[in-house]
Formats: structure tokens, C-alpha cells, sequence
């Protein structure tokens, strides 16, 4: 199978913008002020994970093919999806590695550092629709997404594909779309053209890029993405944990003297943000405003007024608590493949002196 050219991938994502972790596979983050200038990300500046190289798929002769424990199997193309009603859903999508480069020991892996993470607009067609067109067996027990692209890894013979499954008990309030849009726009080549799955609320691994099959199965799957990685002792990685991120002022950076207004962004896949909190140094915790739309499966941003008059260094804390009850760690909850990294956001800044200081 064909796949994009590396180099001009790579070259247009340094153009865009974005943090390049790996040229070969192509994996980038967003950088943390783009994160925050909006409620979407440009999908030119949407943070990509990549296995193995992208394929460079043509619609015209793509199928999406639906088999295994269904009543009828289905075969379609790009035209008959468009044709079922739309859907359309704002999305934060987190890769579950984003983090990994906060972990001590470190955990093997793409050291992310907290931009492995990006929301979006995305439009197609929901999972249910097309499976309710299938019609699932009652023996079935798994959902199989099988995308186009695939590689080689350590352990195993041949090619590997990249498929990850969800239970069939857990489809009708998953709430999973497939995606052929992105933002308004054809979805990208780096993003899963023509198809793709979008799972709300769910780390990204189970949202399988470049889809090509949906096959329903009556036994736990087993394959290398579900199996051998993105799982914590066994257990494969499901919903986001809740998490929050400063994205302005920039860590590094020196602000003047005064009033200066702290933003972030947080989310959670068990349920939507209740509240956000901010710690400066060593004073007791504020509670920030929670800006704009409260939105189910899609981050939160936030914003908090706080005078710094100090000049000096000074530490910033941000951590978020979900409506479920849940409030992130002071530290990362170590595990060996380096996953689900939650911990309180800190950021590091000078407030500047002042001439008469």
C-alpha cells in the first residue's frame, strides 16, 4: 500500500507550526498557546500520533467493509456514508501518552510533553447507524476497527495492522462517530482520510485513523494495540482521566509586575468539569471561572485574575475536578508503558522587577 511522503509530511508540519517528537512515523505536538487560542484546533496545527508511515488512500476505490457476527455484511463507500444522516460533534481528543515525558523512571515510549492533545469539530455518520444497518448477532461481544495502516514490531512476524476494539455493551452510550470531516473541511490525510473513527471521551488509541474494516467478534480481541500496549496491568485503556493544562502564561516566560490573567483548558471523559483550581508558590488554592459552553466530551477552558507582585520566580498549579468527583494527582501514577499521565499542571515563570526594585 502507498503511503505519504515522509519528508513533505514532516516539512509541513514544522511549517504548521507543530512540535515535531518523531519524523518516521510523523508524531507532533501542538504547542500549548495554540491549544488555548480557541475552542478548536486548525487542523493544521492538531497534534499527530502516528505507529507507522500514513497511508495515502483513494476514495474512489475505499471501502469501508462491516463483517463477522452481523446479520448482513456491508460494503460502503464514501457516497453511501454521506448519504445516512450526519452527525456532528465537538471533540477533544488526548493521546494516551501525552505526559510520558513527566514520568520518573522514565516509561519507554514518545516522550510527549503535555501538547499530544487537540479538539475538533468532526462530522459523519454514527458507529450505531451503520451497525443497526449490519445487525449485530447476539453472540457478538467486541467491535474490531481495523485501520489501513500498518508495520512491523518488535515480536512479531510480518506486518501488523493497527486495530483496537470496543465491547458491543458499550456502543449505544460511546456516542462513536465516523468521522469524514474534520473542522468543517475533508478530513486530512494525517487524520484518517476518507474514514475514521472518533470515539467521545476516550483516549485516541481507540479513535482508529484510515478505517477500512468493522468486523464484530464473540471473544475478547487480542491484537498488538490491544494486548501488548495502551493498557494499564491488563486492562485496556478506556476513558480520559481528568486533566487541566495552563496555556497561558507560557511556561519559561517573565510577565510584568501586577494584574495577570491565568488561562487553561481542562477535560475529563468520565464526566464534564465541575471546577478548576489555581495555586500560586505556596498560597492557598482559587477557584477560576469556567468560560464558554459547558460542552460533554470536550475540554473546558478557564481563567483566573491573580496579581503577582513579587518579582522573582514563582510556580503556578492548575488541577481540575470532574462532576464524577474525580481531581488529578500531585503526581504521576507511574506504570510501566508510560500511560494516562494526570498529574497537577505546573508552570515555571519570572514576574520581572520593577525599575525601583
Amino acid at each position: 500500500m502507498q503511503t505519504l511522503d515522509q519528508n513533505e509530511a514532516h516539512q509541513a508540519a514544522l511549517e504548521a507550526g507543530l512540535l515535531v517528537r518523531r519524523a518516521d512515523p510523523l508524531n507532533c505536538e501542538s504547542p500549548l498557546p495554540a491549544l488555548g487560542a480557541g475552542l478548536l484546533v486548525p487542523n493544521a496545527l492538531f497534534y499527530v500520533r502516528n505507529h507507522f508511515g500514513m497511508p495515502d488512500l483513494d476514495a474512489d476505490s475505499w471501502r469501508l467493509a462491516v463483517g463477522g457476527l452481523v446479520g448482513r455484511r456491508l460494503s460502503l463507500d464514501l457516497d453511501r456514508l454521506r448519504a445516512m444522516p450526519p452527525t456532528t460533534a465537538v471533540v477533544t481528543l488526548e493521546c494516551a501518552g501525552n505526559g510520558r515525558g513527566g514520568f520518573q523512571p522514565p516509561a519507554p515510549g514518545e516522550q510527549w510533553g503535555l501538547g499530544a492533545v487537540s479538539t475538533a469539530e468532526w462530522t459523519g455518520v454514527p458507529l450505531t447507524e451503520v451497525l443497526d444497518r449490519a445487525g449485530v448477532q447476539p453472540a457478538a461481544q467486541e467491535v474490531v476497527f481495523r485501520g489501513a495502516d500498518s508495520g512491523h514490531v518488535d515480536g512479531h512476524h510480518g506486518r501488523v495492522r493497527f486495530e483496537r476494539s470496543l465491547p458491543v455493551r458499550q456502543l449505544r452510550q460511546a456516542g462513536a462517530l465516523l468521522a469524514y470531516a474534520m473542522n468543517g473541511e475533508e478530513l486530512p490525510p494525517h487524520h484518517g482520510y476518507p474514514l475514521r473513527l472518533v470515539v467521545p471521551g476516550w483516549y485516541a488509541v481507540a479513535s482508529v485513523k484510515w478505517l477500512t474494516e468493522i468486523q464484530l467478534t464473540g471473544r475478547p480481541f487480542r491484537g498488538h494495540f490491544q494486548a501488548d500496549r495502551y493498557h494499564i496491568s491488563g486492562k485496556p485503556l478506556s476513558l480520559q482521566l481528568v486533566r487541566s493544562l495552563i496555556t497561558d502564561p507560557v511556561p519559561g516566560g517573565t510577565v510584568e509586575p501586577g494584574d495577570t490573567m491565568i488561562r487553561g483548558l481542562a477535560w475529563s471523559g468520565a464526566a464534564p468539569i465541575a471546577r478548576v483550581e489555581v495555586r500560586i508558590d505556596d498560597a492557598p488554592w482559587r477557584p477560576t471561572t469556567l468560560a464558554g459552553e459547558h460542552r460533554r466530551h470536550s475540554w473546558q477552558p478557564w481563567e483566573l485574575s491573580a496579581r503577582l507582585a513579587r518579582p522573582g520566580n514563582i510556580t503556578i498549579r492548575a488541577r481540575a475536578t470532574d462532576l464524577a468527583g474525580q481531581t488529578q494527582p500531585d503526581q504521576p501514577q507511574w506504570n510501566p508503558l508510560g500511560y494516562a499521565n494526570n498529574a497537577i499542571h505546573k508552570v515555571r515563570l519570572a514576574v520581572a522587577r520593577t525599575s525601583g526594585n
